[in-house]
């Protein structure tokens, strides 16, 4: 699949847009949170918080950013640990 470059969204074909409200909007926009869903996983603690500043606020949202990044870094680390641990018992060369 070719790689296109645009200057600016204006030069974008119309086919990639989808109308306001219309089912295939819908179905984009939920097959998008799905995926992030599986391969992300995001959590955000429950509830209202409040907060003093605008600063404050943004380094809470920041925590949690790190915290779902270091989590998905973690699952992927044992995902291909347990991999390469099953790679392992498959090599005839460790005999």
């Amino acid at each position: 699949m070719p790689v296109r470059k645009y200057r600016d969204v204006t030069e974008m074909p119309d086919a990639l847009w989808f109308d306001k409200g219309s089912p295939e909007l819908l179905r984009a926009l939920r097959e998008t949170w799905e995926m992030v869903q599986r391969t992300l996983r995001p959590r955000f603690p429950p509830g209202v918080h409040k907060h003093r500043s605008i600063e404050e606020a943004q380094q809470l949202s920041d925590a949690w950013d790190r915290a779902n990044f270091e989590a998905y870094q973690r699952r992927q680390r044992s995902a291909s640990g347990a991999v390469e641990s099953s790679r392992e018992g498959d090599d005839p060369d460790e005999s």
